[in-house]
Parts: structure tokens; C-alpha cells; sequence
């Protein structure tokens, strides 16, 4: 459902009246959207269409927005106070027998931490999702308790917050604000945020955006200072908090949330990878994290245990609902690499040309947490074959935010024994599937301009030489450097790039590895030889995908993972005479 085809209603309260859009079936569970500054109800259009398929959804133009009307005179008519009677008169007209799920951004938020820490709307409130916007109250407590307490640490967060919040001092001047709304900024603000926020062009802002911001300007004015004096010290949630923190936020630091748990004792945090306007950049995910969210408020409200919807593992806040897309994930470090990013409730896309390990993979990382999981049967090296994956993700599951090239093959045996053919199926897996998937999904990366983070399997063969893998070696040392490029070139999008250099690790890509110049018989012994090698060495491929994930939260360039791994790497930048002894050695088999 569109917002275009939402119901309107208007709700008169204090001597305003309120524009009300519902959307969805009334009989089911109510989500209450509060939009932010100088936003209007539109802001959440893409993000109710996707909630109204299961809730009833309901968006309000705040006083003074939109199609609301402002209060006369505007001085005093935006206290928080007189907000929260707005949204008590929203909620009793629209769900006056269920508490709502409230959701707010940017101002939408601020207001609504008010909303769910004072008395009297106690019961009306069965959930909020917080983003991007503080409660006063809490950020009042945060100011003294550092200013008390001046430590370098303390000192610095404050200076980083006061610079972050260059544009709370403009808005406390006369008149400057509404003039400049009314005039150029009020023209340019939609090119801004398409060029500063990555905002898709589309319905939004609406045509109201200068009179709105001019108007919302009582917003600070009417409350910032008063409340930043005096916070209040009751300022509890009385309902379970949502927090979901953009990592990439230009106006809040994330450390203002540091001791939220004593004002929200239930409390879910959620980090997102993305800027601040996150419901027009990131709505899908948005989406489903409300979703969830509600959906486990509402089975706790009525008595069932409700499904874990609330991933586990250390990397829990950081990859909740994103997607990840795994090449090679039929098994291996690809498969345990989809295993533990489904361990943090990441959406898995497991990709592989064995359709029935990719199935297994997909539905075992269901199992494990994934908030949802798909297998794709392709060919990484059949370019066109990449193309209409990339498509379909994009269509059907939306943009990926980390890509793990991982899909490869083996292959030993002397420069002059491997043919031109051996040398082909080697690189068209090994570099051109990394090359068609970082060319594809990093340009919907690139696109979405919220960036994202790619890693590339190579291996520490990329920088150890040896006489027995030419080819593999050239290819992953290939992978290696393509990494580097593009973790240069991609740095200004915000789109990471790592490469993961594991060393002997216990995969089946050993007994399915090609020897070339010797018989049949002899590669099936050579096969079972190596595996047995390396199942001595027994490194298990659920540390590679430890550091891989690692990787990606420490936005690492070069992962060497196993002991020899980091052991070759270290000798490549400081000893290459020994590597280089060594690769002149015989292989053991």
C-alpha cells in the first residue's frame, strides 16, 4: 500500500488541528510513526508501505507541518508538553482500546522519549523504536555528569557532540532561520540531501518544506534550553526501547547513548551503517527491525513466548537485519561465514553452483538466527549469469551491505605441466567472479550511496610463493591487489574492502582441487593425500569467518588469518629472500 492510498482523518487538539494518515488493517496491531525536522509525514512513506502488510500504520504531520495546522502565536505553542497532547489525541482517535508501537526520528524521536517517560501516557505505549534523536532529558544528565567530571575523554565527547551541533545554535537566533527557510536554503534543501545524505530523488520533501522548517524552528527555541538546564530526573521509559544508532550520523554522536541502559531498562540497541536520514536511505531496514521488534512486544503483551527476535553473538548490534550476500556458501569458509553472520541476525543470500548446498546453507542459517535466509544457484565466473543475480537481489531482497567474494577452486602443479585450460577455469573462478561481484554489487553499493563493505577470500598464497601453485597463487595474488585497488577508489563512497588471507584450513576445497600433469589416479591420491594433510592441521573454517566479520566491523585492508598465514605475510614485508627459499622447495606431495 502507498501513502497516496492512506486514509486521512484530522484530529483537533490544544487549538491545532492534526492531518492523520492510517494505512493497513485496523484490526491488527497499531505502529505510530513521529517524523523529525524540517521532515513532514512523507519522510516515512517508504517505511509504512512496507509495515502496513502487517500492522496498522499511522503518520501524523506534527503541529505546525505538513497539512497540520501551526498553534497562534508560534512562541510556546511547541513545548513538549503540548506535543505529547498531540500525540495522546492522535493515539486515543486511532487505537483508543491498544497501547500503540511508537516509532520516531530526528525530532520525531526527541518528542517521543517524552512521550514514553512521563506518567500520563502510561498504558498507551506498547513499545518505541528510537533513531537519531535524544531525549533531552537523558542528554541534559550526559552534559552535567561530563562537565562535573572533566576528564580528556569526557572534555572530548562534549567538544565533538557541541561541533556536531552547530545548527541548534542557528536555530536559537531571531529570525535568521525563517528567513533563510523561506528563502535559498528552503529552494536547495532537496539537491542537499541527494547530494550530502545519498537521498533518493522522489514525492519527498513536499511543497510545505519552507514554511514547515520556519515553522519548527519553536521546536528548539521552545524547548533545547529549558530542558538542558533542568532535566528532568524521572525521565524512565515505562516500555521496552528500540535503539537503532547510524553509524555515520553527522549530527549525533554515538556516545550519547553510552548509559542509556539506566533510563531504558529494556533496552534493544541496533547500529546501522548509514547517515541520518536512515527512513528514505535505509527503509527495508528499517522495516524489518520494527517488524520484529513489535511482533515480539505483541506476543509478550498476550502471554506466548515470543520467538527470539533479538540476534545473539558479540556482533549482534552491528549486522542485525543487513544483508549479506556469501559466494562459495555451499560449504567451507563460505558456509560457516553465512553461518555467523546469520549468528547476528544478518539476511543471508547464500550463493553457490551447488544448488543443494546452498539450500542447506540457507536454511540452516534460518536456524541459526538469520532474520531471513535465500540460496541462488550461480556461476561466478558466467558473467551474464552475475548480472541477473545482482539483479534479482536487488529487486526482490534489496541492497546488499556486505558482499563476501569467497567462491574458488584449487589447482597445483608446475608452471610447465598447467595448460592454458587449467589456467582459465582458475582465474575465471578466483579473480573474475570476484571481479564480476565487487563490478556489480559495488556499483549498487556505490549507487545507494550509503556504503557497504566488500570482502574478497584471497589466501596467503597471495604473497608466499611456491613452485608447486602458479596459478592459484597468481590468481589469489591478483584478488589481493584488485582489493587494495578498490579499497582506495571505494574509500570516498564509504564502502569498505577487505581481503582475507587464510593459510591451511580444514575445507573440502582440498579434496576437490585439480593437480595438473598427472593421471586421474593420481590426483584422486594427491586429493586424499592434501585432505588428510589438512584435516591434520585441522584449522577450523569457523575462524576464518570470525576474522572476516572482524574484518568488516574494523574496516581492516589485509586479514591474514592462520598462524603460517601471518607468519608468510610478516616475512613478505621484511624477509622475501627467505619466502623466496622456501618456495623453492619441494612439495611433500
Amino acid at each position: 500500500m502507498r501513502i497516496e492510498e492512506a486514509t486521512e482523518r484530522w484530529v483537533r487538539t490544544g487549538g491545532v488541528e492534526l492531518c492523520v494518515a492510517e494505512m493497513g488493517d485496523t484490526a491488527r496491531p497499531t505502529v505510530l510513526l513521529v517524523h523529525g525536522y524540517p521532515d513532514s509525514k512523507e519522510v516515512w512513506a517508504e517505511v509504512a508501505s512496507r509495515l502496513a502488510e502487517h500492522f496498522h500504520v499511522v503518520l501524523y504531520d506534527v503541529r505546525g507541518h505538513g497539512r497540520s495546522t501551526a498553534p497562534q502565536p508560534l512562541r510556546g505553542g511547541f513545548t513538549l508538553e503540548k506535543l505529547t497532547d498531540d500525540f495522546l489525541a492522535v493515539a486515543d482517535a486511532v487505537s483508543p482500546d491498544r497501547p500503540v508501537h511508537l516509532v520516531g526520528h530526528d525530532w520525531g524521536s526527541v518528542q517521543s522519549w517524552e512521550f514514553v517517560t512521563v506518567r500520563r501516557t502510561e498504558g498507551r505505549i506498547a513499545s518505541f523504536t528510537s533513531m537519531s534523536g535524544p531525549s533531552l532529558d537523558h542528554f541534559g544528565h550526559w552534559i552535567k555528569k561530563r562537565m562535573v567530571r572533566p576528564t580528556p575523554r569526557a572534555a572530548a565527547q562534549l567538544l565533538g557532540q557541541g561541533a556536531k551541533s552547530w545548527y541548534v545554535y542557528m536555530m536559537h537566533t531571531p529570525v535568521l532561520p525563517e528567513l533563510a527557510w523561506r528563502g535559498p536554503l528552503g529552494r536547495q534543501w532537496p539537491r542537499i540531501l541527494q547530494r550530502v545524505e545519498k537521498m533518493p530523488a522522489g514525492d519527498y520533501p513536499t511543497a510545505s518544506l519552507p514554511r514547515d522548517a520556519a515553522h519548527g524552528a519553536w521546536l528548539y527555541r521552545d524547548n533545547i534550553r529549558a530542558r538542558l538546564r533542568r532535566p528532568r530526573a524521572d525521565a524512565y521509559a515505562h516500555a521496552p526501547v528500540q535503539l537503532i544508532t547510524p553509524t555515520g550520523d553527522a549530527f549525533l554522536s554515538e556516545r550519547l547513548y553510552d548509559e542509556l541502559e539506566q533510563w531504558a531498562p529494556q533496552l534493544v540497541r541496533r547500529s546501522l551503517p548509514a547517515k541520518h536520514w536512515v527512513p528514505r536511505t535505509r527503509p527495508d531496514q528499517l522495516a524489518s527491525w520494527i517488524t520484529d521488534f513489535v511482533t515480539a512486544n505483541e506476543d509478550t503483551a498476550a502471554g506466548v513466548a515470543p520467538r527470539d527476535t533479538v540476534a545473539g553473538g558479540p556482533y549482534a548490534d552491528r549486522f542485525a537485519g543487513q544483508l549479506v550476500l556469501v559466494t562459495g556458501a555451499a560449504g567451507g569458509i563460505g558456509r560457516a561465514t553465512a553461518y555467523a553472520f546469520a549468528e547476528a541476525g544478518a539476511r543471508i543470500v547464500a550463493v553457490d553452483r551447488d544448488a543443494e548446498g546452498a539450500a542447506r546453507t540457507a536454511e540452516m542459517a534460518r536456524l541459526i538466527g538469520a532474520q531471513k535466509s535465500w540460496a541462488e544457484t550461480v556461476d561466478v565466473s558466467d558473467e551474464q549469469a552475475m548480472e541477473k543475480l545482482a539483479e534479482k537481489v536487488a529487486t526482490e531482497y534489496g541492497i546488499v551491505d556486505v558482499l563476501v567474494n569467497n567462491a574458488g577452486i584449487g589447482l597445483s602443479g608446475s608452471f610447465l605441466d598447467t595448460t592454458s585450460e587449467d589456467w582459465k577455469k582458475v582465474l575465471d573462478v578466483n579473480l573474475w567472479g570476484v571481479i564480476h561481484g565487487c563490478r556489480l554489487f559495488g556499483r549498487q553499493m556505490a549507487d545507494r550511496g550509503q556504503g557497504g563493505h566488500i570482502v574478497n577470500t584471497a589466501s596467503a598464497a597471495a604473497y608466499q610463493p611456491s613452485r608447486a601453485l602458479p596459478a592459484y597463487s597468481t590468481s589469489k595474488a591478483a584478488v589481493l591487489m584488485l582489493s587494495e585497488c578498490l579499497r582506495a577508489e571505494f574509500a570516498g563512497r564509504g564502502i569498505g574492502v577487505s581481503a582475507i588471507c587464510p593459510g591451511l584450513v580444514n575445507t573440502g576445497i582440498t579434496s576437490t582441487a585439480r593437480f595438473a600433469g598427472v593421471s586421474a589416479d593420481e590426483e584422486k591420491l594427491k586429493q586424499r593425500k592434501t585432505a588428510r594433510l589438512y584435516g591434520m592441521r585441522n584449522y577450523p573454517p569457523e575462524k576464518v569467518a570470525d576474522a572476516v566479520l572482524k574484518a568488516v566491523v574494523r574496516n581492516q585492508a589485509v586479514v591474514p588469518v592462520t598462524p603460517e598465514a601471518r607468519g608468510a605475510h610478516f616475512l613478505s614485508r621484511f624477509a622475501p629472500k627467505a619466502l623466496r627459499a622456501i618456495a623453492r622447495l619441494e612439495p611433500p606431495l
